[in-house]
């Protein structure tokens, strides 16, 4: 199936591994042009440089931290400099701490909605007014479970993630009649590092091991198994393409069944 892709430019945020390096290896497979960032600048510059050899694409790979508005503002300049426009924006970022309501400071929660939150604003704040001019462009939102049905121990992810939610659907409706869409991904218990490190907090917090949590999250999950990286980018590439054009506004899930609600 030909997406669409080919020659398109596609700005991955938190791509250096997990999630965000294989959306970008995948829509590299695909033929888009890539503009992705990091805030460890030699885990991003090995990045570029094993999906650019590894696809043959086009990759500007930069140091960024995604939660200041002034790397946000060089990030989006030096993607339009070398490329003249940005047609995909993918958000993504680490997540916040984990523990309850009491663990969590106030300058904890202005941190955590710098990053969950205002970054994914700042990014679309930057590159909607190029894709308005062209009247087409692809906006997804990395955000998790915890968005849809809150996890224990995660407040400050429940909270920020469901905040994009609802942030992205009410920009879906304002953007469609200009060609833009806007989604969200919703990943699972998915085989990463920042499952590791919650993980290993709730097996601090239970008293119990790493591998133990990961082995009863397993247990609630429909098909018995953490999701890989790659299952999420599949969905990803599929949203970006013009096969798309008809979907906005959702929040699906790629969680092997996890979340139980019907919607």
């Amino acid at each position: 199936m030909d997406l669409g892709l080919r020659g398109k430019v596609a700005l991955v945020a938190a791509a250096s591994r997990g999630l965000g390096r294989a959306i970008a290896q995948e829509f590299a497979g695909e033929g888009a042009r890539l503009a992705i960032c990091a805030r460890d600048a030699r885990a991003i510059e090995a990045a570029g440089r094993e999906i650019g050899e590894a696809s043959g694409a086009e990759v500007l790979a930069r140091a960024a931290d995604v939660s200041r508005i002034a790397d946000v503002t060089a990030l989006v300049d030096a993607t339009l400099e070398r490329y003249g426009r940005v047609d995909v924006l993918v958000t993504n970022s680490g997540g916040p701490p984990s523990g309850p309501f009491d663990a969590h400071a106030p300058a904890a929660w202005q941190a955590a909605a710098e990053l969950v939150l205002f970054a994914p604003v700042e990014l679309a704040r930057r590159v909607l007014p190029g894709m308005r001019e062209r009247g087409w462009g692809r906006i997804l939102c990395i955000t998790g479970i915890a968005a849809k049905q809150p996890v224990d121990g995660l407040m400050l992810s429940n909270s920020l993630r469901a905040a994009v939610t609802g942030w992205a659907r009410t920009l879906a409706n304002e953007e469609a009649p200009r060609g833009i869409t806007v989604n969200c991904l919703v990943p699972g218990y998915t085989a990463t590092e920042r499952v590791r490190e919650l993980a290993q907090a709730t097996a601090r917090r239970e008293g119990t091991t790493p591998d133990q949590a990961t082995a009863r999250w397993e247990q609630e999950i429909p098909m018995g198994r953490l999701g890989t990286p790659r299952e999420l980018a599949a969905l990803a590439a599929f949203l970006a393409s013009e096969r798309a054009s008809y979907i906005t506004g959702t929040s699906i899930p790629v969680d092997g069944g996890w979340i139980r609600a019907l919607l």
